[in-house]
């Protein structure tokens, strides 16, 4: 009996995810320097034609341009190394303002959050921009894949000496994997999502000190993440 072909050939190449990245990069930059190109003789065109039904097409056309440009960058900032530029913050101000962020983002869903902020007066050294990327991309997820009958709950609250994010989401069914959550990039891949936003939260939350945690509960139909940050040293003194 024919023994069974591997899924992959013999001499196929092992290549890092150092490299991986490094090529990304450079594709990026270069396939952006083209379309800033064609976007400059665009516009040159459309200031030589007077038509109108034209110069309308011309603006679609810079319109399409600008929207690969714009994916090609959010690729490359997705694989790039994460150098937070920290900041104190009080972690009541800091979910404060995360709130309002996620109810302008989300506005046809936040009604659906079910917020809980105990955290006190503790005080956190954090990029907020970098941290507001995290959490944009929790609920994102939360809202798109496989959502379950409910509300989303979020708490904060102080544990362990430790700032406590915790988003519980309702799901019907869950079938992947989270030992290893969001340390597989570009494992799950779909038209204009290729599987880089958890790992950049990942990424995000460790290069502040912290953790990324998920499991799913299926008694309950619950996926719980949890993410925990270090507290500011005077604050943890």
């Amino acid at each position: 009996m024919a023994e069974k072909a591997s899924q992959a050939p013999k001499d196929s190449p092992s290549i890092s995810w150092s490299d991986t990245v490094r090529f990304i990069g450079q594709l990026s930059h270069d396939l952006r320097n083209d379309l800033n190109a064609i976007e400059l003789q665009s516009a040159y065109i459309a200031e030589l034609e007077k038509n109108e039904e034209l110069q309308g097409e011309i603006k679609r056309l810079r319109e399409m341009v600008s929207g690969l440009a714009s994916t090609l960058r959010r690729l490359s900032r997705d694989v790039e190394e994460v150098k937070p530029n920290l900041i104190s913050y009080r972690a009541t101000d800091f979910m404060e303002d995360l709130r309002r962020k996620i109810d302008d983002d989300f506005p046809k869903q936040n009604t659906d959050i079910t917020w809980e902020i105990q955290p006190g007066h503790a005080m956190l050294n954090v990029d907020p921009q970098l941290l507001q990327e995290v959490f944009t991309e929790l609920f994102a997820n939360a809202f798109r894949h496989d959502r379950g009958k409910g509300r989303l709950l979020a708490t904060a609250k102080i544990d362990n000496n430790r700032f406590l994010f915790t988003l519980l989401e309702p799901k019907d069914r869950f079938e992947l994997p989270t030992q290893d959550w969001g340390r597989e990039p570009i494992r799950k891949i779909t038209q204009r999502h290729y599987g880089l936003g958890l790992n950049r939260v990942r990424a995000i939350v460790e290069a502040h000190g912290g953790k990324l945690h998920a499991q799913y509960h299926p008694n309950v139909s619950t996926l719980t993440t949890t993410l925990t940050l270090p507290l500011a040293r005077e604050a943890s003194d």
